[in-house]
């Protein structure tokens, strides 16, 4: 099911924030990150995370990663990597890749306000465009965060 809430067509797709079932749980996905500030009522100093379609794109974006972790970034999944402060993750789900098709980025935040469990009421009224599979939409576990440095490697969630 895909449902628009504005009268704008999906070629202005990069303003408009998407709900929509991303490949960990229940996500915002935008290319505006002070709409998604705004949504969340979330403070302009934490950051969020940037989901790329394909390495390719995070490569382009200038985005470094340690070569120890090279082989360890293409082989994991549902997993997001914070490195010089920068958090990214590059989406193998099939579904979430055809989002970012026409873009090579997006933010992304869970669809739930700051604190409180996944409500489709809320989420409803605050997205553009709502993105619905046969599935549903429904609330899954979040990815795994490291933190890496040019050291080590620590597990944050």
């Amino acid at each position: 099911m895909v449902k628009i809430n504005s009268t704008s067509r999906f070629f202005s797709i990069n303003t408009k924030v998407i709900l929509t079932q991303t490949d960990t749980t229940v996500g915002f996905l935008s290319q505006d990150a002070q709409k998604l500030q705004t949504i969340k009522s979330r403070p302009s100093s934490k950051p969020f995370i940037k989901v790329y379609k394909n390495f390719k794109a995070l490569k382009e974006e200038g985005q470094r990663v340690p070569n120890r972790l090279k082989k360890e970034l293409r082989r994991a999944s549902k997993t997001t990597y914070i490195v010089n402060d920068k958090a990214f993750r590059v989406v193998q789900d099939r579904l979430h890749s055809q989002l970012l098709q026409n873009t090579t980025w997006n933010y992304s935040t869970s669809a739930n306000e700051a604190t409180k469990n996944f409500d489709r009421e809320f989420c409803t009224q605050k997205a553009d465009i709502i993105i619905e599979d046969n599935n549903s939409l429904h609330e899954g576990k979040s990815s795994k965060l490291y933190k890496v440095t040019s050291v080590k490697k620590v597990r944050l969630r």
